[in-house]
């Protein structure tokens, strides 16, 4: 299954958009240790500007090499949202990841984006 997602980030417009492995499974192990590393390089060298537009960078750099697996032709970076998604991951400048997935007004109109989304909540684990 391909899974195709998004990745948001806040202070910049650009969306970036994966064509394969999106599953929260999959994503956030890789991605919450990569945005809380560069939130803490950040924080210790006290450099805050461009910090949407630095982070946007280096997902697509060093992330999309562990999501593309070597085929740079699942990814893409625009402006608009893509009805296929199945996950949007927000990430937020403060490091904090969220998880959307798209209602069906997202897919039929996904120019509406976290608007036509409901908050993914991982299923409890018992024990």
């Amino acid at each position: 299954m391909s899974l195709p997602f998004h990745v948001i980030i806040e202070g910049n417009s650009v969306v970036i958009y994966a064509s394969r492995n999106g599953s929260p499974a999959k994503v956030l192990p890789t991605l919450q240790p990569f945005v809380q590393t560069f939130c803490q390089e950040r924080e210790l060298c006290g450099e805050y500007a461009d910090t949407p537009e630095c982070l946007t960078a280096q997902i697509l750099v060093r992330f999309g090499f562990e999501i593309c697996e070597d085929d740079y032709s699942h990814l893409k970076v625009g402006t608009r949202y893509n009805p296929s998604v199945s996950y949007i991951y927000q990430v937020a400048i403060n490091g904090k990841i969220n998880v959307w997935v798209p209602k069906p007004e997202y897919r039929e109109n996904p120019s509406l984006g976290l608007k036509a989304c409901y908050l993914w909540q991982p299923e409890p684990v018992s024990i």
